[in-house]
């Protein structure tokens, strides 16, 4: 639907007139689809489709000497292994909703729901499509909604039916004779906006997003209502939001991807070289004995029988390349993801909230990071506020003090007041003292923090005042205006009831100006008892202090430096202000502010004119203090994690004073760093003249507007000459930039980390993101990678599983590309010793199991639970972490060393057996140099040198790893015998052709003298290299293994720093828009008989008690 088109809702719904149906397509298959595309999106990876190449090369018996089992096999292994996967993640059920079919309620299926079909919801029933709300069970057309899939937010949201179509109720007869029509915009992704006209009995009703029920909300406190669906399918905002989330993958995948290139290349290389020398053979020699062999066409040219052999040899030496790998790292980070999700440390029992990991592809990332980026309220702080401090009228009140440190001091008595907090606390006794002296200005600053806020109070049967806070904030503010004695008790959509000083006092409430993160303040407009009318306005400094009357100057001075102190002590602040009007002036004002209200067009512009109209020359009344204290754990994680020579920014939309504060708070900052940066200058003539200036700092401080077009690379410069960095006033945007400009110019792992919607655009623009389960619900946890409760968990998530996954994933690639290349190039070898035939070395069924039965569950299980040093090591010694920033374990240098110790040991395997066996015969003077004892051999001999490899490789060994390394070298055996016994061979004698070759060639100790040598002069270089190295260069982890038996591992020591001054300020204030008018309608009341006798009610709130956070007052 459009501003251009107009939709008919009939009465009888479900009518399928319109052409858009609800049916969305969230899943990538269905019954009849699956198999084709799932397979053709597994072919689009090189790996699989290098296999299937192989798979046919293999098919064509003129150059292949493998049979096509031996690939089709483990491909087919991993292709169902996928597709399994697959299909699980894809898997969605049908849902049933009841909507009208010819003028009757009739259950109908999601997807078959149309523009303009009138459907019923019950209680906790997830809405189907995009609806305009007619009517519900509460009253007023009241509907309570949850947002989480949308927003990420828990607490309850609030839709009204328009009061023409609320009378509709539940009557079926007069819902199915609805014939309204509606304009409206086009589909869009906006979910907080909605602009449309009902057109209805011959009148036109506004409507906006407070009318509407959004697909993915879920009905709450709400026993049923009915909707009109005006969006549908692919046109609701919900799948006009749904984007591409950026595909995130390890340094390791890309350098994996560069690696198997080479090795594509050297498989090529090796296939030219055997293929020149066939040529070269077949012409010399091969020639002969063309005749004798049983060829179907003689291959009469030598370089044909050159190119045959370059794709038979491609065939046989594929395995340097296994497909195994793929499931095997996959296999592995899927593990290590449980370990993470199973840990108990970062489990936080306060919230029953564990750790999570929501992306299994990263772990090993999370061991290489070197910058991580970070939010401040939520994140560092608690975003749990209390009011600590406060400027009246020139004055400061309260005392920040620490009373575990000084226990004698004591707190204010509130007992005079039966309603009071017994949780509150306040140090300063001036402040009761100037209440109960009557101070005018006092009681008015008290008396606009119990009238300017959208709390919601619900009173007890007990008498226990209960507080429903949209943000803490405001609840913390509302609890100190109570402590002192102005108790908000009660609201309706026109009175706000105040209890001053034991008085009950009603203001009519005439106007509300809500907040919103353009206009950082909030207002309302009452008249008191006497007649008199005021506006009373709480905001950001930068907005209130440019408002005021001119005859505050000297005031908004003195307050001004109040603000800066507050902030230096790491206090959130709050203008506070007020102004008096004359009824005619606010008659003329709420004329136009009605005007604004009912536009269509530009709504939000004139409502905004409105507001500046009358927020003007307001009067100055002081200034808030509330504390955000920080999280436990916090500064001895970032301790830490410095220690680990990871970089940690604070990007935070407060003042710079602020974000100095948060510095000082976490240790990130000490007095005795003198060298303190903090960019001015606009342009990028500026920013350069003060960097021409700069040496060396210690603290970076940069505002947003370093972040302009032309001065990203200046501000890295700057940057990145700073032990310290913090970014304050920037946007969420900006947030993601920094990010961003890290990623692009310093190619380094980056870590953002978060709890509110406002970091999103960071956490997805990081190689890493972390989200915490906090006070700001759950936005940043649905777009993170990995997510807990508290800050400290990411010094375990980093320096333990990150490191340990690492620290794996390095080992296990080392050994399995060592191990293949062992593996493969003795086929190499032999080619210069049988005419280069392509013939192979191995029984086909050795190498078909090699990689996926004989040495797959050793080398897993050493990537899933080896370690180098325990956890309480890693923890301790920060400077383990260092390898994987320096990309250490594993690189191309460490590649190669395994490549080349992989082409000695496959020298040894072939060469050694080669030369013991020319020319012998074993103990009973039989021959046992024929091929089949030479394969047996050799096999025998690569089963047992990479087995000794892992257990020299294995640091930390369990019962796992006995079981998986003897029991595959058992199996192999057991297997061996099996395919070489006289009863296979009866059953399938043109697959098992080497019976008996087991018990003949194993029979010897000749054989198993030469498996032994073979084993020795494989191992024998690691093994000296190894001592050498930590006996004469031992890394760190080398003197922890050292040590770990001697003596007990030193304790880092973190000292406590104490600072002595600094000034900083800051404004914080985590309120949303939309409560102004959601209050001042009333949608969020209900009528509760009090004294039925009496006739007496009152107003209470509904429906937000299980979702908005509450605090309990006594």
């Amino acid at each position: 639907m459009s501003l251009e088109q107009v939709q008919d809702v009939q009465g009888w719904g479900c009518t399928h007139m319109s052409p858009l149906d609800n049916r969305i397509k969230t899943s990538k298959y269905n019954i009849l689809t699956f198999l084709p595309i799932n397979l053709f999106e597994q072919f689009q990876r090189v790996a699989n489709a290098y296999f299937l190449f192989l798979l046919i090369l293999q098919l064509i018996p003129e150059i292949s000497s493998l049979s096509w089992f031996t690939t089709i096999v483990p491909l087919a292994l991993v292709l169902t292994i996928t597709a399994v996967k697959d299909a699980t993640d894809d898997y969605v059920s049908i849902n049933n909703i009841v909507c009208f079919l010819f003028h009757r309620l009739q259950n109908e299926k999601w997807m078959n729901v149309r523009a303009g079909d009138i459907i019923k919801l019950q209680n906790n029933q997830f809405v189907a499509a995009d609806l305009l709300l007619l009517s519900g069970s509460e009253p007023h057309g009241l509907s309570y909604i949850e947002t989480a899939e949308l927003d990420g937010e828990t607490n309850l949201k609030v839709r009204q039916a328009l009061p023409v179509t609320s009378e509709l109720g539940a009557d079926i007869r007069r819902l199915a004779e609805f014939d309204g029509e509606v304009v409206c915009e086009t589909p869009n992704n906006k979910l907080d906006k909605f602009i449309g006209v009902l057109l209805w009995k011959d009148n036109k009703y506004s409507l906006n997003n407070e009318q509407m029920l959004l697909r993915g909300c879920v009905l709450r406190n709400t026993d049923w209502c009915f909707g009109m669906v005006i969006f549908a399918g692919p046109d609701t905002k919900l799948m006009q939001n749904s984007g591409r989330t950026k595909f995130k993958r390890t340094s390791i995948d890309r350098l994996m991807n560069t690696l198997v290139l080479w090795i594509f290349g050297f498989l090529v290389c090796m296939g030219i070289i055997l293929a020149i020398g066939n040529s070269i053979w077949e012409h010399q020699v091969g020639a002969r004995f063309r005749m004798y062999l049983y060829w179907k066409e003689v291959v009469n040219s030598s370089v044909f029988s050159g190119f045959l052999t370059f794709w038979s040899y491609i065939i046989i030496l594929n395995t340097v390349v296994p497909i195994s790998l793929y499931v095997s790292v996959e296999v592995i980070r899927l593990g290590h993801s449980y370990f993470i999700n199973w840990d108990r440390k970062m489990y936080y029992a306060k919230n029953d909230t564990p750790a999570e990991v929501r992306t299994t592809t990263l772990n090993e990332e999370l061991g290489q990071i070197e910058y991580v980026f970070s939010d401040k309220t939520g994140t560092l702080t608690q975003n749990i506020m209390t009011f600590n401090k406060c400027s009246i009228n020139g004055k400061t009140y309260g005392k920040l003090l620490l009373t575990s440190l000084l226990p004698k001091t004591v707190p204010v008595d509130f007992s005079f007041n039966p309603l009071a907090d017994s949780k509150f606390q306040f140090y300063d006794h001036s402040l009761i003292e100037s209440i109960q002296l009557r101070d005018r200005t006092v009681h008015e600053f008290f008396r606009l923090l119990s009238l300017c806020h959208t709390v919601m109070p619900e009173e007890k049967n007990s008498g226990e005042l209960i507080y429903q806070v949209q943000s803490p904030d405001e609840g913390a503010l509302v609890t100190a205006a109570r402590n002192f004695g102005f108790i908000f008790k009660s609201r309706t959509p026109e009175t706000i009831t105040v209890e001053e000083m034991g008085q009950l006092v009603t203001y009519q409430l005439l106007a509300f100006l809500d907040f919103n993160n353009i206009r950082k303040r909030m207002s309302v407009i009452v008249r008191n008892p006497y007649g008199q009318i005021k506006l009373y306005c709480k905001g950001a400094d930068t907005m209130l202090f440019e408002r005021l009357h001119s005859s505050n100057e000297e005031l908004a001075s003195l307050t001004s430096d109040h603000l800066g102190e507050f902030a230096g002590e790491g206090l959130r602040t709050l203008v506070l202000a007020y102004k008096n009007l004359t009824e005619e002036y606010f008659k003329e004002w709420f004329k136009i502010l009605q005007e604004a209200k009912t536009s269509v067009d530009s709504r939000d512009e004139q409502l905004a004119t409105a507001y500046e109209e009358i927020e003007r020359d307001m009067m100055l009344l002081g200034a808030t203090a509330i504390e955000d204290k920080l999280q436990e754990g916090v500064t001895e994680t970032i301790a830490s994690l410095s220690l680990a020579n990871i970089k940690i920014w604070v990007l935070t939309g407060d003042k710079p004073e602020t974000a100095m504060n948060i510095g000082y708070s976490c240790r990130m900052l000490t007095d005795a760093m003198n060298e303190i940066f903090i960019m001015s200058g606009h342009t990028v003539m500026e920013v350069r003249e003060e960097l021409s200036h700069l040496t060396d700092m210690e603290l970076c401080l940069l505002q947003a507007h370093a972040l302009e077009a032309d001065l990203e690379k200046e501000f890295l410069e700057v940057a990145f000459m700073c032990k310290t960095v913090l970014c304050c006033r920037v946007t969420p945007l900006q947030k993601s930039q920094v990010v961003e400009l890290v990623r692009k110019y310093r190619k380094a792992v980056t870590l953002a980390i978060g709890d509110g919607a406002n970091d999103i655009n960071m956490i997805k623009s990081a190689h890493i993101g972390v989200g915490i389960s906090g006070q700001e619900g759950m936005q940043a946890v649905l777009a993170s990678d990995y997510s807990f409760a508290q800050f400290r968990y990411l010094q375990r998530l980093l320096l333990v599983h990150g490191r340990w996954s690492y620290f794996r994933m390095c080992k296990f690639l080392c050994y399995f590309f060592y191990k293949n290349f062992a593996f493969t190039l003795v086929h190499f070898w032999f080619g210069f010793f049988c005419g280069f035939s392509a013939q192979t070395v191995y029984d086909q069924w050795f190498i078909t199991l090699f990689n996926i039965v004989y040495t797959s569950l050793p080398v897993l299980a050493m990537g899933l639970f080896d370690q180098d040093v325990s956890e309480q090591n890693s923890m301790d010694y920060s400077k383990l972490y260092e390898p994987g920033q320096l990309n250490l374990l594993f690189n191309k240098r460490k590649f190669f060393i395994c490549i080349a110790y992989g082409i000695y040991t496959s020298f040894a395997l072939f060469f050694i057996p080669y030369g013991a066996f020319y020319n012998i015969a074993g103990e009973d003077g039989k021959p046992i140099a024929d091929y089949q004892s030479f394969a047996v051999t050799m096999a025998t001999s690569l089963i047992i040198v990479v087995s000794v490899q892992i257990v020299l490789d294995t640091n930390y060994w369990t019962a796992i790893n006995h079981f998986f390394i003897w029991g595959s070298v058992a199996v192999y055996f057991a297997i061996l015998f099996a395919m070489h016994s006289d009863e296979f061979f009866d059953i399938f004698p043109s697959h098992f052709s080497f019976v008996g070759n087991a018990r003949h060639s194993l029979g010897q100790i000749s054989v198993w003298l030469v498996i032994l040598l073979t084993t020795v002069v494989s191992v024998t270089p690691v093994i000296t290299l190894r001592f050498l190295k930590i006996d004469l260069n031992p890394t760190l982890t080398d003197q922890l293994q050292r040590a770990r038996r001697k003596q007990k591992p030193l304790q880092t020591q973190m000292h406590q720093v104490y600072r002595t001054s600094s000034r900083r300020s800051a404004y914080a204030f985590s309120h949303q828009e939309g409560f102004g008018e959601l209050i001042t309608s009333g949608r969020n009341m209900r009528v509760r008989n009090l004294h039925p006798t009496s006739g007496q009610y009152m107003i209470a709130p509904v429906g937000l008690k299980t979702g908005i956070r509450k605090q309990q007052r006594q």
